[in-house]
């Protein structure tokens, strides 16, 4: 009998969040033509959480910026309803301010409006298995600029909407020492194999820290992570960590 190839990936259900139609419309044919199913779409963000707690999709694409509710308030409420959900935030611009504030409060990563067709396909597919879609130094670009020195300022000097204090609060010290050194260096921006080479352990080992790490936290996933670390000062702008090569 012939044997049964590996399982084939789920496919990930999607609801679409953007106040323009033609960015619905585009991302929606862009998906459906690579096999992903888009399940709703929704112009602001009450019509976004009122969609999510409906569909129940695995994946939301939320624009930050809609008129009544945004994108952000948007998030933190379908997270609320839903942790299983993922969030990922759609921006003009790499550096929104909002961002930060969005992957405190638990979104897994963002996506400028201009993205490739391939890299909008792969990012839905990324996150719908559980991971963050940020490798982690750019996540860390992202904190470093806004968690620290700034971070609720607006380019005229006043406050940024969306951001006030720390949007991530844990205790670490349910960490072990071992567990407290893998935090500080993925806030670092390491990656796994960058751990695994620096603390000589196994990248399977790494796994199994950071996993715990996760649970003992109740963290989302990398990108909550490197928040956590900047805001608890277990990391602070202009530190340096080692690096492997390659």
């Amino acid at each position: 009998m012939p044997q049964a190839g590996p399982a084939a990936e789920p496919v990930p259900r999607v609801l679409i969040a953007d106040d323009q139609e033609l960015v619905r419309t585009g991302f929606r044919l862009i998906l459906t033509a690579r096999g992903i199913d888009v399940v709703g779409e929704a112009a602001d963000g009450a019509e976004a959480v009122a969609a999510a707690r409906a569909l129940r999709p695995d994946v939301v694409l939320m624009d930050i910026r809609m008129p009544g509710m945004d994108g952000l308030e948007a998030a933190r409420r379908v997270l609320a309803q839903d942790p299983h959900c993922r969030v990922i935030m759609l921006t003009t611009f790499d550096l929104d301010h909002y961002v930060y504030a969005a992957l405190a409060a638990g979104a897994s990563g963002f996506l400028l409006k201009d993205v490739t067709s391939d890299h909008l396909t792969a990012a839905v597919r990324l996150v719908g298995t559980g991971d963050a879609l940020l490798a982690p130094s750019i996540t860390r670009r992202l904190v470093e600029r806004f968690a620290a020195g700034g971070a609720d300022r607006g380019a005229g000097g006043g406050p940024r909407p969306g951001v006030g204090g720390p949007a991530v609060h844990r205790d670490l010290a349910a960490l072990t020492p071992r567990e407290h050194e893998v935090l500080t260096l993925m806030g670092g921006g390491l990656s796994n194999a960058e751990l695994a080479a620096v603390l000589t352990l196994s990248e399977a080992t790494v796994k199994t820290h950071v996993a715990r790490i996760f649970a003992k936290l109740s963290l989302r996933d990398r990108a909550q992570a490197v928040v956590l670390a900047y805001e608890t000062g277990l990391v602070s702008p202009g530190d340096s960590f080692p690096r492997t090569g390659g």
